[in-house]
């Protein structure tokens, strides 16, 4: 299981780079969440990957078995701000392809 999320993340590291690269806003933007989502997963697979143990405390059960909720709690929190941010990235968006008639990243648009 941890080799199919550890590709999983580089599989969407490489993509949100990759997108963020590109001169049109849009697609930065998606890089940026796709970026944003890979550091979620990986810090999620930093608490531990653990199946079939009760996330609670209980007689019998060692607590070196359960997951880790911190970093499932500042995942939570990152999901939260990071819509927030592409919400306001997409605002700017909105904004910038108003006032220069293009969605270019440098303003500039194709050549012809």
């Amino acid at each position: 299981m941890e080799i199919v999320l550890s590709i999983a993340i580089g599989v969407m590291t490489s993509c949100g780079v990759w997108l963020i690269l590109r001169p049109r806003t849009y697609q930065v933007i998606i890089g940026l969440s796709l970026l944003s989502y890979a550091v979620n997963l990986f810090i999620f697979s930093v608490g531990g990957l653990k199946t079939n143990v009760p996330p609670i405390l209980s007689d019998g059960v060692p607590t070196a078995a359960l997951a880790d909720p911190v970093p499932q709690a500042l995942v939570l929190t990152a999901i939260v701000i990071g819509f927030a941010t592409t919400a306001l990235f997409l605002v700017v968006l909105l904004a910038a392809r108003g006032l220069t008639g293009n969605d270019h990243v440098d303003g500039r648009s194709d050549p012809k």
